[in-house]
């Protein structure tokens, strides 16, 4: 297979931004795999020689702090799809390398496991630039890509991508209408809204739509609402002076600060606003660190979105509670300070049940099959349903919830049938 222009061009771009922070038919095939159960053909002892999913992550680097979270979670499911028996009743290898945060780097790498080391499956590397590099490779040599958290949804058009980061490929208004049916929810809804936004493409594509389209994003669907714009800033994604964007949010003060943010960009703004002694009327950052974002100045009340935390109805499923348990131990051991199971956790246990359901249910390595089946067969995961859409791009739908720090921890707030019981938006 031939890697599309489209890709071609969009990786020109993302080489530019490889120093930005990142932050997921028909039903006659075999039957999807449980919610937190990794799939097996047999539970005999694997007898011949190891399956190999080669991959990379950002062991070192500015992504570091959370790939360590995606390494995590892999070791994890890895250490208990062998415990189960494996996968096609063999034992499976993680051969993950680290490809420094840079896009160039992880193409090398994948090009490299796949074509002179002979690997039998890859998995996605974490962050937009890396995974859409990587991703080039695998269409090009023709293998099943699954990935978890690239975010330039319009852009990835490679028939065998399976993504969990689940936002949808229209994310751009989906994403901004979930975190703003919570604010109506809420009973108080904001009058004005003031938006800060990273420069970075993810956030780009959430505040105002994709490149060269008219379709929008956060600032628009706002506006549908009736809801006034009284603050609008762009901030490159290398900002370290925070004080002149906190003073012209103090000055517009809206009812509500929609934050397009990455990392500690949260933290630092509120830190920022803090010194001047203002306190948002009502927050919300798009993909925070959360441990980071939880110990800020005046956190409460601020909201992100998410897919899974550690708290019912999520663990109410005793094999996921289990999953949450084991993954804090493992975060802890490997001296992750936030160990909870959420976003970036789940989205990419996510992606190794997608990629071992696919083997499982093709009964086969043959990468054709395995992408026939996945294109076939919904899959049960910690997320929820999967069920790949050629016509959008593989997407499935937006699966995003909004949670929100209520008395100094993360809790689901909406939609109610995925809340924590009694947890309701706070406005």
């Amino acid at each position: 297979m031939r890697t599309s222009h489209k890709l071609v061009r969009l990786l020109a771009l993302l080489f530019a931004f490889a120093l930005v922070a990142a932050a997921c038919g028909d039903d006659e095939g075999d039957a999807p795999t449980t919610t937190a159960d990794v799939p097996t053909e047999t539970s005999a002892a694997p007898s011949e020689d190891p399956i190999v999913v080669g991959g990379s992550l950002a062991l070192t680097g500015f992504l570091a702090p959370t790939a360590a979270i995606h390494k995590v979670a892999g070791e994890l499911f890895v250490e208990r799809l062998n415990a189960a028996g494996g996968l096609l009743g063999r034992d499976v290898v993680w051969d993950v390398r680290d490809d420094e945060s840079t896009p160039d780097q992880a193409a090398a790498i994948y090009e490299r496991l796949i074509t002179e080391e002979n690997v039998d499956l890859v998995l996605g590397p974490y962050g937009t630039g890396t995974i859409t590099a990587a991703m080039a490779v695998a269409e090009r040599e023709g293998f099943v890509f699954p990935h978890h958290t690239a975010s330039l949804t319009y852009a990835y058009t490679y028939a065998c991508h399976f993504p969990t980061w689940p936002v949808g490929v229209d994310t751009n208004i989906s994403n901004p209408n979930i975190v703003y049916d919570a604010l109506e929810a809420s009973g108080n809804p904001p009058a004005t809204i003031g938006f800060v936004l990273n420069e970075f493409p993810g956030t780009q594509l959430i505040g105002y739509g994709p490149p060269n389209s008219d379709a929008g994003g956060a600032v628009s669907e706002a506006k549908k609402r009736g809801w006034d714009v009284v603050l609008e800033i762009n901030f490159p994604t290398a900002t370290s002076d925070w004080a002149p964007i906190a003073s012209q949010v103090a000055e517009a003060d809206p009812d509500f600060l929609y934050v397009g943010a990455l990392g500690v960009d949260g933290p630092n703004l509120l830190t920022a606003l803090d010194a001047i002694n203002y306190t948002p009327k009502g927050h919300f950052y798009q993909w925070p660190a959360p441990g980071p974002l939880l110990g800020a100045p005046n956190a409460d009340g601020a909201m992100s979105v998410t897919v899974f935390e550690s708290h019912p109805p999520y663990t109410d499923d005793p094999e996921a509670a289990s999953i949450v348990d084991e993954f804090a131990a493992k975060a802890a051991e490997a001296g992750i300070p936030y160990t909870l199971f959420d976003v970036q956790a789940a989205t990419s246990w996510t992606a190794w049940q997608v990629l071992t359901a696919g083997v499982a249910g093709a009964g086969s390595l043959d990468q054709e099959e395995i992408c026939d089946w996945l294109l076939n067969n919904p899959v049960e995961t910690i997320i929820g349903t999967i069920d790949f859409d050629p016509a959008q791009q593989n997407y499935y739908g937006d699966l995003s919830v909004i949670k929100q720090i209520q008395d100094g921890k993360w809790v689901v707030v909406y939609p109610p049938e995925k809340a924590l019981p009694g947890a309701t938006p706070e406005l």
